[in-house]
């Protein structure tokens, strides 16, 4: 099957085509995924800009019409809120337009998959993401013997990355971005290895059940939104009160 993927959860934009085949309904089966064409822009703030001609340009690379798509996968966060509805919403207008399921998945946990690759020997992983505020995305996994991935058993959650060392205990490596890595490297985390990863197309599809009926798309937001109704303001007694 040809996939549709993207993911716009952090600065980096992902776009890609990617074939999968198999992965069981329990789940405890990854499917194959391969990457037919990608487009990874990283340190990109133009999403509404930049994400359909990078989809475009994944689809002419890839030589796949969109009615060859037979799914979507898109990566639901935690993210910030203006540029995660961007590839949200771009995933479920493709996914309606033409009649093929959108799979959403957990953002940190494609890059999990991909910390897993970097450090096989690690049973007890971290991922981290920028959630600006001087803050962090965040969420902790245990690797299995399924073959499925790591599973996570902490978080997505966001904090002060000094107060994740405390939340998460021992780890064997993370990922986080590197603007961020002293920040986050304290206590338990100060000599743990680390690598700033961003999801892949791949990834992003491996961490995908395709073979269950997918979810309603949730964003993983984390945070209540900035912008608040305003409070009522009493009425100007220059307003004639008149009743109708």
């Amino acid at each position: 099957m040809h996939i549709l993927v993207i993911d716009t959860s952090t600065p980096t934009i992902v776009t890609g085509i990617v074939t999968a085949s198999g992965g069981s309904v329990d789940g405890t089966t990854a499917p194959t995924a391969r990457s037919v064409a990608e487009r990874i822009l990283p340190d990109c703030r133009q999403h509404g800009e930049r994400l359909t001609p990078s989809i475009l340009e994944c689809l002419d690379e890839a030589g796949v019409k969109t009615a060859d798509l037979d799914a979507v996968v898109v990566g639901c966060g935690p993210g910030p809120f203006t540029g995660l509805r961007v590839g949200m919403a771009t995933a479920i207008a493709f996914g309606e337009a033409l009649g093929i399921p959108v799979h959403g998945v957990c953002s940190l946990d494609s890059i999990a998959i991909r910390l897993a690759e970097q450090e096989p020997a690690q049973s007890r992983l971290l991922v981290a993401t920028d959630a600006r505020r001087r803050e962090v995305y965040w969420a902790s996994y245990e690797r299995t013997d399924t073959g499925a991935g790591p599973v996570r058993v902490g978080g997505a959650a966001v904090n002060k990355p000094a107060d994740v060392a405390e939340l998460v205990g021992v780890v064997g490596s993370l990922s986080v971005p590197g603007s961020l890595a002293e920040k986050l490297r304290v206590g338990t985390l100060a000599e743990v290895p680390a690598f700033d990863l961003s999801p892949s197309p791949v990834s992003l599809v491996r961490a995908a059940d395709l073979a269950r009926e997918p979810e309603p798309i949730v964003p993983l937001y984390l945070r209540r939104p900035d912008a608040v109704p305003p409070k009522p303001k009493p009425i100007s007694p220059a307003v004639p009160d008149v009743e109708l």
